[in-house]
């Protein structure tokens, strides 16, 4: 591995200027509105929420935002009309508010609405998000924000209009919220695990997307089919370091503080015979003051399931587990503890969060940043792994390179 020189002053963010995470604890509490924040409502009245993607985890979440009790689910936006029936008999929501096809998200918009959940692809969130931003809607953004880094560079920009235009845009990563991960990652911040070296990111599991692959054999290139297998779709996806291995690769980007410098790294696909995506990555990212962080993932086979980021500094070691406990240990030690249903927990104190910051008109929208960042990080890794050469952060982004979701084919 080459010398690098000046590590330490590289800030790595898409103008080369230090992103800030900024994360902290946030109250579950339900908040009245005042009338001047929440556009088309009056005090006292519940945010109207339209919903841009009727699917599994998008109809899960919009339980969530009906249960919480500040939102009303006024509007669905989906590819695929069945999707939008079932959506709106689950939440009575009118069919007249009901858009399918490809822009459906903007006649959603148009249907004026306080604010929009984008759980539609990932390749789609980027346009989705700017049209909600400039329509004067605040933006619950899942992961990942884009599948590229045009994508992000859209994204930092609808999520700076966004302040400038008094709207809230948050993104939803569970992890941020949690009380034990924001009180580990505060500590390494003040130095209590010292000087760190080194770090090491695993996501492994099995395939989550069989019943997609099924649905793509019956003809690889229906585009409507490949649109219902997006999951096993590079483009659609951003790949399975980007779609789902973010979220290791989110915390160790949180617990370090900065983008990587560089990258190389290696992968593949051997489980099967459909898709782009691949099903394992393996990859060395090199950080400011040459931190080695080793990252691998499968999402095949059976076994071991964890999600975790350990990073280890001269004073104590920060582990943590998605699904186990979360602690330091060494000289300055947090004992920490279990991380309860983090994947639904974290998401009911996001949509919390979300409810607060738009009825407390709290515009900071401190969960953009870190989230290009660290998508921006799986890109690089993927770039890196795709070329099996070491490439850099500014080698990435002077490349800007766009997937092509290959949408002929696809009603509008």
């Amino acid at each position: 591995m080459k010398k690098r020189k000046n590590a330490n002053h590289h800030e790595g963010s898409l103008s080369r200027r230090e992103f800030i995470a900024g994360a902290g604890t946030v109250a579950c509490s339900f908040t009245v509105m005042k009338p001047e924040i929440v556009r088309g409502t009056a005090a006292n009245s519940q945010v109207a929420l339209g919903l841009i993607g009727c699917g599994g985890r998008g109809v899960w979440i919009a339980g969530l935002f009906k249960k919480h009790g500040g939102y009303r689910l006024v509007a669905g936006a989906d590819y695929f009309s069945e999707r939008l029936t079932a959506f709106g008999e689950k939440f009575d929501v009118e069919s007249s508010r009901l858009f399918s096809g490809l822009s459906g998200y903007r006649k959603l918009i148009e249907s004026k609405v306080d604010a929009i959940a984008i759980e539609s692809p990932p390749y789609f969130h980027p346009e989705q998000a700017a049209a909600g931003v400039d329509a004067g809607a605040h933006v619950y953004l899942a992961k990942p924000v884009a599948v590229d880094v045009p994508g992000c560079r859209t994204v930092e920009q609808s999520a700076q209009k966004a302040t400038a235009k008094k709207l809230c845009f948050m993104v939803d990563f569970q992890t941020r919220t949690d009380p034990l991960y924001v009180e580990a990652v505060r500590r390494v911040h003040d130095g209590e695990i010292g000087k760190i070296l080194s770090g090491e990111a695993l996501y492994a599991a099995g395939t989550p997307f069989d019943a997609q692959v099924k649905i793509l054999r019956q003809n690889p290139k229906d585009p409507e089919l490949r649109l219902r297998a997006w999951g096993v779709d590079r483009a659609l996806s951003g790949d399975i370091i980007t779609e789902q291995n973010i979220h290791c690769l989110d915390v160790a980007t949180w617990v370090l503080d900065r983008a990587p410098l560089s990258a190389f790294g290696t992968g593949g696909l051997g489980s099967r015979d459909l898709g782009s995506c691949w099903d394992h990555f393996s990859v060395t990212y090199v950080f400011p003051g040459e931190v080695i962080l080793t990252f691998h993932s499968k999402q095949y086979g059976l076994g071991v399931d964890d999600i975790r980021c350990r990073v280890y500094g001269m004073l104590g070691t920060v582990d943590s587990n998605y699904f186990g406990d979360v602690s330091i240990k060494g000289k300055n030690p947090f004992a920490g503890g279990k991380v309860e249903n983090l994947y639904q927990n974290g998401a009911i104190r996001n949509i919390a969060a979300f409810h607060k910051s738009i009825s407390e008109g709290d515009y900071g929208n401190t969960t953009a940043a870190p989230s290009i960042r660290s998508n921006l990080t799986t890109i690089l890794g993927r770039m890196a792994a795709i070329r099996h050469k070491e490439v850099t952060w500014d080698e990435m982004m002077k490349a800007d390179e766009k997937l092509d979701a290959q949408l002929a084919g696809l009603k509008s």
